[in-house]
């Protein structure tokens, strides 16, 4: 399914949750909202028949496309012969993006229609290998970009929300109809912004224990905080010290929470997670 005249017609293949965009005026959209220019060195993850590809290509940047179908591999490297293009064989949540910006010699600017059932798991492997990238613009199902704005208070305010705006500047860029897909998926999608913050936002001990702080507080959301965060494996009275000791109620939830509250609280359960390093 190239949309171009003169290219194989390949059938999209569902257990790569493949839904290939179509329309121009979108794709444009996207590499403006990238800020893609000539000299950029610039990495798309799943590029399928390089409709993008193509629009990248022609602002003059060096791309690298990952692409993990065999049969689109073999498409993309029939049809572009660009010096400028280097096409990888590879699963999006296996590799590393550190070691492949090491290996290209600078930052990404990202950009990906990511299939609907890894882009969770995908946000959460670029968020933590973020330091890879300038930008990412990354497509997703539009309920789940908003999930990814939300604020706290709001029933759609969670993991992800809390996680990337911590580390990064997002934006709701604009949303993509179903219809300009082919084979047409059953849900709009939203295209995504995320500046990668040269720190983060808020003071964090240590990157690994706040996610995972952050993950408990929104396990059981019917939980109080005071019952959710026994996931940490600590003694209830700790996470009560830790709760008062960040001015957060125990009765709380951790969709009420915003940024500062979640770092003041991941600071107090780190210092008793880690007594040695209570100074």
């Amino acid at each position: 399914m190239s949309g171009e005249k003169g290219l194989p017609r390949l059938r999209a293949k569902k257990k790569f949750g493949q839904h290939f965009l179509n329309d121009r005026n979108i794709i444009r959209k996207i590499v403006e909202a990238a800020g893609v220019k000539e000299g950029d060195l610039v990495l798309e993850i799943g590029p399928g028949t390089g409709m993008l590809t193509r629009e990248l290509l022609e602002t003059g940047a060096a791309v690298v496309a990952v692409e993990v179908d065999r049969d689109l591999i073999a498409l993309l490297r029939e049809r572009f012969q660009e010096e400028s293009l280097t096409v990888i064989p590879a699963d999006a949540l296996k590799m590393s993006y550190a070691a492949l910006a090491e290996e290209f010699g600078g930052r990404f600017k990202l950009v990906a229609n990511l299939p609907y059932y890894i882009s969770g798991p995908l946000l959460s492997k670029l968020l933590t290998e973020r330091a890879a990238f300038s930008i990412m613009v990354l497509m997703f199902q539009k309920e789940v970009a908003v999930r990814i704005a939300a604020g706290p208070g709001s029933r759609d305010y969670g993991n992800l929300s809390v996680l990337s705006q911590a580390f990064t500047d997002v934006r709701r860029e604009f949303d993509v109809p179903s219809r300009l897909f082919s084979p047409k998926p059953k849900v709009d999608s939203s295209v995504v912004s995320f500046r990668v913050l040269d720190e983060p936002r808020i003071r964090i001990d240590d990157e690994s224990f706040f996610r995972t702080v952050v993950r408990s507080a929104f396990g059981t959301r019917r939980k109080t905080l005071l019952n959710s965060l026994s996931s940490l494996g600590l003694e209830k009275a700790d996470i009560a010290g830790a709760l008062q000791e960040a001015f957060v109620d125990p009765g709380r939830r951790g969709e009420t929470l915003d940024l500062n509250e979640f770092a003041r609280l991941a600071h107090a359960l780190y210092l008793r997670a880690h007594p040695a390093k209570n100074p």
